[in-house]
């Protein structure tokens, strides 16, 4: 499974948004401005992502998009699903060689437990204080 820009983009959309949660609502024009991106893109990403309930729209001059609920309840799995479509590595069937389907079946469980338990929250926080800020190391 190769995630596309439509899930790379759809992530930077929710972890901008992670990153104001509170504070109002946010335009994509800002995000994309922010990130470099297409301001035509990111609104055609983020119409599923309001379709799925991950964010809500706000009308009117000061209008924008906000999570639906906080950081720390939205997955990178959520989101990847509802942009890429189901996790998967590869098509297989049942009549596959039983330990290659086992080998598929494995990385497709260990792909989806990291993106089920990587929050926004958990990368917004590493993208704000960097990868040694999020492990405690005892000697």
């Amino acid at each position: 499974m190769k995630i596309s820009t439509k899930g790379r983009y759809g992530l930077t959309i929710m972890m901008e948004l992670a990153a104001k949660f509170g504070e109002g609502p946010t335009s994509l024009k800002s995000i994309a401005e922010k990130n470099q991106l297409s301001e035509h893109y990111l609104e055609q990403l983020i119409a599923p992502l309001r379709n799925a309930g991950l964010v809500k729209s706000v009308r009117g001059a000061y209008g924008g998009y906000i999570l639906s609920r906080a950081a720390e309840e939205i997955t990178a799995g959520d989101i990847i699903r509802v942009l890429e479509g189901p996790i998967s590595p590869v098509d297989f069937t049942e009549e596959d060689d039983p330990a290659k389907r086992n080998l598929w079946l494995r990385i497709r469980d260990s792909i989806a437990e990291v993106l089920d338990s990587t929050t926004l929250e958990n990368l917004i926080n590493y993208e704000e204080h960097g990868a040694d800020q999020n492990y405690m190391f005892y000697i």
